[in-house]
């Protein structure tokens, strides 16, 4: 016990003397391994994550160095919603085990939604520093498909004749599947990823996607000829949300760190940078 508590007093000693951020020392005690942030990113989910690289693998890097720390990133696989991989990867951890983690949570988990409603219903965590706006969109070939309108009629009435992409079970998905009192659903078509789907609009198999803005901008990063327009639409219902992190929701000095850590990354643009050095626009929150 004491040549523990000796090993923090020393860390903390270090880290104040480097002039790293004053909250870093009490964070230290939250953390899983000393010297260590062990942040959980979602696998297979282009361009924010996907084998060791993605906008949101680089922005977790950038938040450990900020804070003296090394970073741990650990890919792992959706389960049914978010609820549950916020009890996996946060809170509890899971029975299964994670990649290089056991049985044990992550300190850090990004991309959760900064919602208060969405909050009160896990209260087991604390959901905050939001650093990205992310929304709907549609990419589209415009020699086909015009310009998004006004209204759900405008907007979609060309895909009566025209098929539109979607990744298969997504917000994007269940709304092609109902808009038009379902006047479109024989023509949309599902893809396992928004890549995929780009590639297939690529070869004119489809004339657009609907899905988020960023993973448009990812898999057509480099690639001209085609629009991304985002969809404001009230009937869409959710057409925007900012993305966060979320901690355990007793680890108020992690909070507090990260917190600040972000907020100096945002002052000095390196988050935009980031975002930047994907292909990807930082829409801030």
């Amino acid at each position: 016990m004491w040549s523990e508590r000796r090993h923090f007093l020393l860390g903390a000693g270090a880290l104040l003397a480097s002039g790293l951020l004053p909250g870093v020392a009490a964070a230290q005690m939250e953390l899983q391994r000393p010297g260590m942030l062990r942040i959980a990113v979602y696998a297979n989910y282009p361009p924010y994550s996907m084998e060791g690289k993605g906008v949101e693998i680089s922005l977790g890097q950038a938040l450990a160095h900020k804070l003296g720390l090394n970073a741990d990133i650990v890919e792992f696989v959706a389960d049914e919603n978010m609820g549950d991989d916020l009890r996996n990867m946060v809170w509890r951890g899971h029975w299964r085990g994670t990649n290089n983690m056991g049985h044990a949570p992550a300190d850090v988990m990004l991309h959760v939604p900064v919602d208060n409603h969405f909050q009160s219903r896990n209260s087991r965590v604390k959901i905050f520093g939001p650093y990205h706006l992310e929304r709907m969109a549609i990419a589209r070939n415009p020699d086909r498909i015009p310009a998004p309108g006004n209204s759900v009629i405008e907007t979609f009435d060309p895909f009566r004749s025209e098929k539109i992409g979607a990744e298969v079970d997504t917000h994007g998905s269940d709304f092609l599947l109902h808009v038009l009192n379902g006047g479109i659903k024989d023509n949309v078509v599902h893809f396992s990823t928004i890549p995929a789907a780009v590639e297939a609009m690529q070869k004119g198999e489809i004339a657009a996607v609907l899905s988020t803005q960023t993973q448009l901008e990812g898999a057509l990063n480099g690639v001209t000829g085609y629009r991304i327009d985002a969809i404001e639409l009230p009937e869409m219902r959710i057409t925007g949300w900012p993305l966060g992190m979320a901690v355990k929701a007793e680890h108020t000095g992690l909070v507090a760190a990260l917190t600040e850590a972000l907020e100096d990354l945002q002052r000095s643009g390196e988050v935009g940078r980031i975002f930047a050095a994907h292909g990807l626009t930082n829409r801030v929150p």
